[in-house]
Parts: structure tokens; sequence; C-alpha cells
């Protein structure tokens, strides 16, 4: 190896003949590299999954408490090891159990206008849930249901949609979130998870395929309870390939009949988006042999799962697939 920087071995003249661990410089290697650590540097904040839960189970309950944020960095620094910007930056994008109302003073004060920057997990995460890996835990459970799950966005900061669609049934259910959090996500898989029971929850979750957006990106919180027992499989599509989840982007245009893209979901209610669900699985369809979603998950999973979804059967003459249906 070179004594001098950048200390390798390519000019070594013992290259071939030494029997130590070589150190090469490859340029591909190192511009890709580069290019990888540029890219994280400017696509917001990056922490990982294990340190989230770290931080939210030591400061949250000293939050609860009435302690500041200040307080909290201060008296515990060599535990923390954040900054208190940083902190407040994780309590913004709802990483933790605490949120800004738990603060005493934070909601007080009017808050500065904020660039668009989004937060986003680190890439681990997608360690072992590639859309390869996916491919193959169903090659070796081949009879798994498969669950697509999305989001609908309405105008840029505004309200957004979690879509879940069920492939073997075409069924698909909506939930409407006031912002395209990842704390939002885990937040409906949690009171499904209850509504359900778990032994149901299983049943119609035992794994979910979807994109790589932020709001996606804790996977763990929605694999498992908080007890650490496993409820579902999370697995990833490639970047930019919307197409591995096909059934559920063909089933977003029955939504865009009703809610154009471009217009904002504001102005809307879980009710109503639930009223949108039922109409659009009440629908026909030419793959279920002209059955709805609605009967053949009803005929997969029975009427009482349907009740706790609160899903309706909307008779065929009485459903509406344009923009009357939610006009206000």
């Amino acid at each position: 190896m070179s004594l001098k920087p950048p200390y390798v071995c390519n000019g070594c003249d013992k290259l071939r003949s030494c029997t130590l661990t070589k150190s090469l410089y490859s340029a591909s290697a190192a511009q890709k590299q580069y290019e990888l650590c540029r890219s994280e540097s400017r696509s917001g904040i990056n922490i990982s999954e294990e340190e989230v839960f770290r931080l939210d189970h030591f400061i949250s309950p000293l939050i609860e408490k009435g302690q500041s944020i200040h307080h909290i960095c201060t008296t515990h620094r060599d535990s923390i090891m954040h900054s208190e910007k940083s902190i407040y930056n994780y309590i913004d994008y709802n990483l933790f159990s605490a949120r800004n109302i738990d603060l005493p003073r934070k909601v007080r004060y009017r808050p500065r206008k904020k660039s668009s920057q989004h937060f986003k997990v680190d890439r681990s995460c997608r360690i072992g849930r590639t859309y390869e890996d996916f491919l193959n835990f169903i090659k070796e459970h081949p009879d798994t249901p498969i669950v697509q799950m999305d989001s609908v966005e309405g105008t840029k900061g505004g309200k957004v949609l979690l879509t879940i669609h069920f492939t073997s049934s075409q069924y698909m259910l909506a939930f409407i979130r006031d912002s395209n959090t990842s704390r939002s996500v885990i937040d409906i898989f949690e009171n499904l998870y209850w509504e359900l029971n778990p032994d149901i929850f299983s049943e119609l979750f035992p794994v979910i395929l979807t994109d790589n957006g932020s709001e996606f990106s804790n996977p763990l919180a929605i694999e498992f309870d908080k007890a650490g027992n496993r409820r579902t499989y999370i697995f990833y599509c490639n970047p930019s390939a919307p197409y591995e989840k096909g059934s559920a982007e063909n089933n977003h245009e029955f939504i865009r009949r009703i809610v154009p893209k471009g217009h904002s979901f504001n102005s809307y209610l879980q009710e109503d988006i639930s009223l949108m669900m039922s109409h659009i699985n009440s629908y026909g369809r030419k793959k279920l042999n002209d059955r709805s979603p609605h009967s053949v998950f009803n005929f997969l999973h029975g009427a009482d799962t349907l009740e706790k979804l609160n899903a309706k059967l909307i008779p065929a003459k009485d459903i509406v697939l344009n923009t009357k249906l939610l006009k206000k």
C-alpha cells in the first residue's frame, strides 16, 4: 500500500506478489459513492429507524412530564447525542409520540416559513424488502394474498389519501390524512390492527407492496405491534416503477373520476372518502366476471369484516362515479 494519499495499492510494484489484503481505487465506484452521498445530503433529514425508536422512548415520556426540549438536551446530552434543532425537526415531522401541542411554549409562536424539504429515514429500511425480495417471498409462499399500498395527493401541502388495495378482490380502502407523513400511515395501521383484531388483520394483510415514498419509510412500525409480534411483511417496488403495483394504480382512476387530479382533498372528511370508496367498490369489474369488489371481498372475508371497515354496498342503479358524488 502507498505510504502517501490516497493510500491505495494501484501503483505498488509488489501488487501481484503481495499476500496482504488489497486496497484498490476505482474511479467509477468512487463516483457512484459520491453521487449517492450527494443525493442523500439533498433529500432531507436522515436518521435510522432504530435511532427514531430510541429517541422516542427516551424523550417523549420526559416531554409528557412538561419538560422542555432545551432542558432534556442539556441534562441528557450524553444519551441523546442530537442537537435541540434536530429534536424539534423530528417532532415537527411527527416521528415521536410527543407532538408540538405537548411542548409548553412551541404552540405559542407563529411558525416560520419553511422550504418544502421532505423527511426520509435512511435506506437501510429497504434492506431485505426490495422488489426482488418480494418476488422471492411470493415464490416461496405462492398462495399469499398481496396488498398494494400507495398515496394519492390532492394539492401540494394539503390533505392526502392512503390507499390500500387487495389484489385478489380488487377491493380498495382509502383514508384521509392531514399530511403525507410516516406517522399518519402508522396511526392508520394501528387503528386497523385493533379495530379488526390481530387475527383478522393478519389474514387481510399478510404481505404489503408499496413504493419508496418517505411516508412508507418506517416499515418496522407497521410490520410489528408494540409487543414485538409480527403482523405483516412490507416490500418496496423499484424506484420509478409504479407498474409493479399496477393493480392499485389502475384503481386510482376511479378516484380521479370523482376527485380529478389537481383538486384538493382539504374539504373532505373520512365519511366522504368512505362513501366514495363504497361507490367504487360496488361497481362491477370485468376481471371479476362482472361482480363487484364488494361482493368478492364479502365472499372471501365475510360481512362482519366489511362492517368493521365501514363499507356499504351501493345498489347498481345508484352508483355515481363522477364529480357529482362529493360535490359540496
